[in-house]
């Protein structure tokens, strides 16, 4: 958020670290006012609003921390989250789903998945802020690090397969699903599995843990430049 580093705590606290501040190496980071106590995900958006997904319904009451609310600060303030007829802060709570598992932000949107669902966040000002679309169904995202963005594409994994989405929803070809699925670690993939971008082959990585596996130890890769490369 311009020199200010945030970092959440998950399903805990959000945290500022100002770079620009005199002496900053000597100040350590503190809790933003105001802000949600307890999220799962957070990021900026392009409006600098300051959005936590998987958020509290009242601030400060981490008891209340609903797994499908999204709430988003005001526009370059993100000390304020109260609504008003003057102000771009808000909340909105998806449908389809019991937790919302990751978002990231692409060219002109947020994109937002849950554990059976995708969703884009796009700014549209006031008085909404922010519209709500499905745009996926039984397509919910395995972790909340197995998605990524690249140009103006989001692929990601889900518990059932590949998928990308550039205006439509669609399954990725994969010969190697079935030896992907039939040996994962699910049970770890929130935590575990992990989506890697490289631009130079143009291809989009997951990292996975295989069945008993405590740790990373297998890749898929898949090609958008040539899509029948694909490899384990």
């Amino acid at each position: 958020f311009g020199d200010k580093a945030i970092c959440l705590i998950h399903d805990s606290a959000v945290f500022e670290w100002d770079s620009a501040a005199t002496n900053a190496t000597d100040t350590r980071a503190t809790i933003i006012p105001n802000a949600p106590t307890a999220s799962r995900h957070m990021l900026v958006s392009a409006q600098l609003h300051l959005v936590f997904f998987g958020t509290e319904e009242t601030i400060g009451t981490p008891s209340s921390q609903d797994d499908m609310l999204i709430r988003f600060s005001d526009s370059e303030d993100i000390e304020n989250y109260t609504p008003t007829a003057t102000n771009t802060a808000g909340t909105q709570r998806l449908a389809d789903g019991s937790q919302i598992r990751g978002a990231i932000r692409g060219r002109d949107a947020i994109y937002v998945w849950t554990d059976t669902a995708l969703f884009t966040q796009r700014f549209v000002g006031q008085p909404f802020t922010f519209a709500f679309a499905q745009v996926g169904t039984n397509c919910g995202l395995v972790g909340q690090n197995a998605c990524v963005e690249v140009d103006g594409s989001a692929y990601w994994m889900s518990e059932n397969g590949f998928f990308r989405y550039a205006g439509k929803l669609e399954s990725l070809p994969c010969l190697v699903e079935d030896h992907v699925y039939d040996n994962i670690n699910l049970e770890s993939g929130n935590q575990m599995v992990s989506a890697g971008l490289n631009n130079l082959f143009g291809e989009v990585m997951w990292f996975y843990p295989t069945t008993g596996s405590s740790v990373v130890n297998r890749m898929v890769a898949y090609n958008y430049f040539d899509s029948s490369r694909e490899r384990p």
